[in-house]
């Protein structure tokens, strides 16, 4: 019958693992979410792994670190990484995270939406949605095109209590800046999330 076709769909699509892409500005808790849920796992004695982009990695010696202190081992990828290939490998996997996955390319977003389609293994990536001048990562773009779920995880912008959607950079003195390469790793001293009301008055970009 129509309903048992449709009963049946339902349950077929809560089982199937899915694409998850957390996105925010910066300081909105996207490791620690991302340490949170991969703790829920471990606790419950299912295998999981981490990886990082090594823009990240190099920096981090291969851990992903939530400001609030909490820290976890991950692999370490450069944009020549497989993730399928190396996925596929590897049994009884539960779940997949990927920290700042802004910086992965966009043939390895594809690659971990088949690792959900062909290994039925969910996927939950984190990353921020767009750089200092208000324009997508590439692996941002991508995620937010052939992602399951879109979850926006907020933060309050830096200037006033409207919520931060973008981020501006800037140099030593504090003062923004509007040019300078597309990645450029940096915290609190280098980068500021704000509303988009305020990038448009720092910036006169959009």
């Amino acid at each position: 019958s129509k309903t048992f076709i449709i009963d049946n769909l339902k349950l077929y699509n809560y089982y199937m693992a899915k694409l998850h892409f957390f996105y925010s500005t910066m300081n909105a808790g996207k490791s620690t979410s991302l340490l949170q849920s991969n703790h829920n796992y471990i606790e419950s004695k299912m295998n999981t792994m981490l990886f990082i982009p090594k823009e990240i990695g190099k920096k981090s010696n291969g851990k992903i670190i939530s400001r609030i202190g909490l820290t976890a081992n991950a692999i370490v990828v450069d944009k020549k990484y497989n993730f399928y290939k190396e996925i596929e490998q590897y049994k009884n996997l539960k779940c997949v995270f990927v920290d700042e996955s802004q910086f992965l390319s966009k043939d390895q977003v594809r690659e971990l939406a088949k690792v959900t389609d062909l290994l039925n293994i969910p996927v939950m990536c984190y990353g921020i949605r767009t750089d200092f001048r208000g324009e997508l990562f590439e692996g941002s773009k991508e995620l937010l095109s052939i992602s399951d779920n879109l979850i926006e995880l907020k933060t309050i912008c830096s200037m006033c209590d409207k919520k931060a959607i973008m981020v501006v950079r800037l140099d030593e003195n504090g003062n923004v800046l509007l040019k300078g390469k597309k990645v450029l790793i940096g915290g609190n001293e280098r980068y500021k999330s704000v509303c988009r009301k305020h990038f448009r008055e720092l910036t006169n970009l959009v």
